[in-house]
């Protein structure tokens, strides 16, 4: 008895769909110009972190020499630890202020978020276009007034100070992310959940809640690179001894004292900007997927 072998069908282009496929794999001269833009750009913004990185392993006198594109010639990370040892307790300062300024403001975003989406409280739209006016408010418009009640309130130049500061100016935007997330869920699971039995707290936390991680991602990148590379409110709020790594860059920056160490200069503001480095290149993945889950639909 013989068997047939049946072979898959292999798809045969159509000739000119062949040739319509060459002509995209040819370099246009339109697709030659948006490669040498992408270039340029790219070059544009990595030339200075480059400067940056390779002045921070020379010596002063290498630096004095005027070449500022040269590799170093005798690569030296003293520069690094002086720098870390100036601005080192403005690091954890700013880890301590980043943390509660994050978790908080995320925390209260999702919750707004989820009850303007589902539950729909009396004067909800209002309550929305006031918060989101709050992210339009500049933050110079509100310094005097936070600075008065908690100067009254006994908390000014301190690291709860600071924290609620942020924690003010977060929730507009966190409450937008998560409004516009929820927002695109389908509203027949909050349906189900709801014949199930689940209340307000119930759905929240074992339905919504875990479906949130890309835009929890998306709203924790957001608002640390935010926190982090504040100066203005840390140098108001904060006090000097919870002043945020920015202000202490700041400070070891703008010496009036002494001669300008360059390379020093430029290991500290590598070191201030790590952090939000770090967080976009390690959870970029679910920024995009948080973005494109509806972060930005309306």
């Amino acid at each position: 008895m013989s068997h047939t072998v049946l072979q898959p069908a292999v798809p045969v282009l159509p000739r000119e769909s062949m040739k319509t496929a060459a002509r995209r794999r040819r370099l246009s001269p339109a697709r030659i110009g948006v490669y040498a833009f992408l270039f340029s750009a790219a070059l544009y913004f990595l030339l200075p972190l480059y400067v940056m990185i390779i002045t921070s392993f020379k010596s002063m006198d290498e630096i004095r020499n005027g070449n500022v594109f040269a590799l170093p010639l005798l690569v030296t990370v003293e520069p690094w630890r002086n720098a870390w040892s100036q601005v080192s307790g403005g690091f954890w300062n700013s880890v301590a202020i980043a943390v509660p300024s994050t978790v908080i403001p995320i925390l209260l975003g999702a919750i707004n978020g989820y009850a303007l989406s589902f539950w729909r409280p009396r004067g909800a739209n209002v309550l929305f276009g006031v918060l989101l006016a709050g992210a339009f408010i500049p933050v110079q418009v509100m310094i005097y007034p936070l600075v008065w009640m908690m100067a009254r309130a006994g908390v000014f130049g301190s690291l709860p100070a600071i924290v609620l500061v942020h924690v003010i100016f977060g929730m507009p935007i966190m409450t937008l992310l998560f409004r516009n997330y929820y927002a695109s869920v389908p509203h027949e699971l909050f349906q189900a959940a709801r014949i199930d039995g689940g209340g307000f707290w119930r759905i929240f936390l074992q339905v919504m809640l875990p479906m949130s991680l890309p835009i929890v991602v998306v709203a924790a990148i957001m608002q640390v690179t935010g926190v982090w590379n504040d100066y203005i409110l840390g140098l108001v709020f904060a006090g000097r001894d919870n002043a945020p790594m920015t202000v202490q860059l700041n400070n070891v920056i703008n010496t009036t004292t002494g001669t300008r160490l360059y390379n020093v200069n430029m290991a500290a503001t590598i070191l201030t900007a790590s952090v939000p480095l770090a967080i976009y290149f390690i959870s970029g993945r679910w920024f995009v997927r948080g973005i494109a889950a509806g972060a930005v639909k309306g």
